[in-house]
């Protein structure tokens, strides 16, 4: 017996999931749950063998549990089924556990087909997730423009981002006011942007979920 799970806020999706899942697979026991919540719960009572989670639940993100359940389960493995875009959170969630990434803008045929390849060898990359994990070993970044920052532009770059201004980072950071003025002319020539709205942007979209 696979024993799978399936998390979605949405009833209706997890149900159109659930009638794939047993077009492909006679014997399986399927769970659902709605919440982050409600999946740490299934995980602690059931050894999936394979779990289709949505990246964000209505009491969070799921990149959160990734790690813990495969500590928890090593042979589990996990699909995120998202809206979030392909081309900027998938590599996030491989990185974190995930052994796919699927798109819930998929046809029905491109998600029978991730399914399969999901239940028979264990792992599902779309041909834009194969393409971006070349780029991520030539071309890191880009892939992520953050990734030019050096550590410091990047921890200067997330106060400016939180609203912070030149004097709040200078103290925050014991340094110069015309220091951090130095720092945001380097960040903003890296990232090739003019305003700070450009920069909250990259931060939102690269940085922060």
């Amino acid at each position: 017996m696979i024993k799978i799970l399936l998390a979605d806020d949405h009833h209706i999706v997890r149900q159109g999931i659930q009638m794939i899942i047993e077009d492909l697979i006679n014997d399986c026991a399927i769970q659902h749950a709605s919440s982050l919540l409600g999946i740490r719960k299934a995980f602690d009572k059931t050894a999936f063998d394979f779990a289709i989670l949505d990246a964000q639940l209505p009491d969070g993100n799921c990149i959160e549990l990734l790690k813990d359940f495969k500590t928890q389960s090593p042979d589990v493995k996990i699909l995120v089924f998202t809206s979030f875009e392909e081309e900027v959170y998938a590599l996030k969630f491989l990185e974190e556990g995930a052994d796919g990434f699927l798109s819930k803008l998929s046809n029905e045929h491109e998600i029978e087909t991730a399914l399969s390849q999901l239940f028979e060898d264990g792992f599902y990359h779309s041909a834009l997730t194969q393409t971006l994990l070349k780029l991520s070993q030539f071309q890191p970044n880009a892939l992520n423009p953050l990734n030019q920052l050096s550590e410091r532009e990047l921890e200067i770059a997330v106060l400016y981002s939180k609203g912070f201004g030149n004097l709040e980072i200078a103290n925050e950071l014991s340094i110069r006011q015309n220091t951090v003025s130095t720092y945001k002319k380097r960040i903003f020539e890296k990232l090739g942007i003019e305003k700070m709205i450009d920069l909250i942007e990259l931060m939102k979209k690269y940085h922060d979920f």
